[in-house]
């Protein structure tokens, strides 16, 4: 074992307090709170059945997500923290599963490891504390793979259907882009270890037939609120079906970018997206993946005990194929990292088994250098941008960067031990800081959340409560537990009664003053797009510059 029990116990304890400190991060727009405000409305109006976005249906993602979200609210009452709970599950779903396959791969020495690689990723740390649907996508899709690759090496019966359970509630969550990531992979792992009739079974059939017995409920419910209103008009179009669409329109609507804003036409986006969402490890992976490739070549491909094209050339496959896209976002790279994770541990394992560990050492030294200077940076950035100082959270960063540096300079430990260890250890570092220090400070000038917290102080009637109509402000409606009406600022000075309260922007506000609006209460918010960060804004000098105006307001 490479790893020390006690490392153990300390990393996943001081990675389970990074995720959890993630819980407690208020809402972020505009994805994050918008689909747990979906999510609040299906729960308060117990209707299951159909998805709405604001006053108009939904049909962009499965129900999945916002059915867990639901559930997690029933239990835990409407609140960030139980939003968060079912995607922190499925992401330790997805560390057991990759420390499963993992060690099915490479042997038990280096399961805990590649679990370690994987919660420490950048990117799933992230989806974490600003949640959608990849966390749940993530954590079914490693648990498919890993009983299809089971079922493919013993035939099993109930292999075969927890896979496709696996890969049912991955579709039910995200679409068509698990299928497709596990068909790609598990192809190269038939073709590479010669597994053909395991697939030319009678079980693959059962298999196939329990996957849509699985997604039925998704299915029957698109087809509730769909396929029986033909008049519904989505996106210009009338008679949708929203069967067709989650079966077939979805991923052809996303490769042409059909009903999406955004046109990328960026072919090396997913690669360089890599090198921060699979932080610390990308340079690492991206080595393993040609290494594993060139070896195979060597080989001619021909199969051998403790190596696998399944996390190298599988994966590579998908990021060509999906880079076709002409509609890209970095979290679509969140169900590669579990394979990405063991591509790594697998490569670093087959160094220390061939007697290179100078390249391990060489690893480790790039890693202490890159990550040392990074950390130092990023502790500095919170504090100069958020002066304000709470003494948890200083406690907190010593106890962390002091385990670690005793751990760098004392312990005598072997230089694959001291790379993962020490990597590990600074993402912990550097995203304690980030969601104790950064992020709930950054949330200040988010105004949905200052809103919010008026209407509570001041204990507004949030059914007196509008928003005007075209606004982001999911926030200021999960907030209120309310699905608040919108109006247009046009309607505000006829139809807005006496009384009754109204957030909305700055030019707005102006519109209505002109329109001879007389607001007996006004609360000007600070506000900025905290999504699209800028220096300005994060320098503390010219802050004051960058923010812009939205209103509470009492007519």
């Amino acid at each position: 074992m490479i790893l020390s029990k006690r490392d153990l116990y300390i990393l996943y304890a001081l990675l389970l307090v990074v995720y959890v400190s993630g819980l407690f991060i208020p809402i972020m727009e505009n994805d994050s709170a918008q689909h747990a405000t979906m999510a609040m409305r299906m729960f308060l109006e117990n209707d299951y059945f159909n998805i709405y976005k604001g006053e108009h249906d939904y049909l962009d993602k499965p129900h999945m997500h916002f059915w867990l979200a639901a559930l997690s609210y029933k239990i835990f009452g409407i609140t960030h923290w139980a939003y968060r709970i079912p995607a922190l599950l499925f992401t330790w779903v997805g560390a057991l599963y990759t420390h499963r396959l993992a060690k099915y791969f490479y042997g038990r020495k280096i399961g805990h490891m590649t679990a370690l690689v994987f919660l420490s990723s950048q990117a799933i740390i992230l989806s974490n504390h600003d949640v959608r649907t990849d966390a749940v996508l993530t954590g079914a899709t490693i648990f498919a793979l890993y009983h299809f690759v089971k079922y493919l090496d013993r035939k099993t019966i109930k292999n075969i259907i927890l896979g496709f359970l696996g890969l049912a509630i991955a579709f039910s969550s995200k679409g068509q882009l698990p299928v497709f990531v596990c068909g790609m992979v598990l192809l190269v792992h038939i073709i590479y270890a010669k597994k053909w009739m395991a697939v030319w079974s009678w079980k693959v059939l059962i298999g196939v037939i329990s996957f849509f017995v699985f997604i039925s409920p998704i299915l029957y419910a698109y087809y509730v609120q769909f396929d029986l209103h033909p008049e519904k008009v989505f996106n210009g179009y009338s008679n949708i079906s929203g069967v067709k669409f989650i079966l077939w329109d979805q991923s052809f609507n996303r490769l042409t970018a059909t009903g999406f804003n955004n046109n990328s036409p960026d072919y090396l986006f997913f690669f360089h997206s890599i090198l921060w969402a699979f932080l610390p490890w990308p340079l690492i992976m991206y080595t393993a993946m040609f290494s594993n490739i060139k070896r195979a070549i060597k080989h001619k491909f021909k199969s051998y005990e403790s190596f696998e094209l399944m996390t190298s050339l599988g994966v590579l496959l998908v990021l060509l194929v999906i880079s076709t896209s002409k509609f890209k976002l970095p979290h679509y790279l969140n169900s590669l990292i579990p394979l990405m994770s063991i591509l790594v541990v697998g490569f670093l394992w087959y160094l220390q088994k061939s007697q290179k560990v100078k390249y391990i050492k060489r690893w480790f030294y790039f890693q202490v250098g890159l990550f040392s200077v990074l950390s130092i940076l990023v502790i500095s950035l919170c504090f100069w941008v958020f002066p304000a100082i709470n003494i948890f959270i200083i406690i907190g960063l010593i106890v962390i960067g002091v385990l670690l540096i005793l751990f760098l300079i004392k312990e005598k430990a072997s230089p694959f031990r001291k790379l993962i260890v020490s990597s590990v250890g600074f993402m912990i570092l550097i995203n304690f800081c980030l969601n104790t220090q950064f992020y709930p400070n950054l949330l200040q000038y988010q105004s949905g959340i200052t809103a919010s917290k008026i209407i509570k102080e001041k204990n507004i009637d949030v059914d007196k409560l509008y928003l005007k109509d075209g606004i982001e402000a999911w926030s200021v409606s999960f907030y209120a537990h309310k699905n608040l009406k919108r109006m247009d600022v046009d309607k505000i000075p006829t139809e807005l009664k006496k009384g009754e309260w109204m957030y909305l922007d700055e030019a707005s506000f102006i519109k209505t003053k002109e329109d001879g609006v007389k607001w007996t209460t006004v609360y000007p918010l600070e506000h900025y797009r905290i999504t699209r960060l800028k220096m300005s804004f994060l320098n503390p000098k010219t802050r004051e510059s960058t923010l812009r105006k939205r209103y509470l307001v009492k007519k």
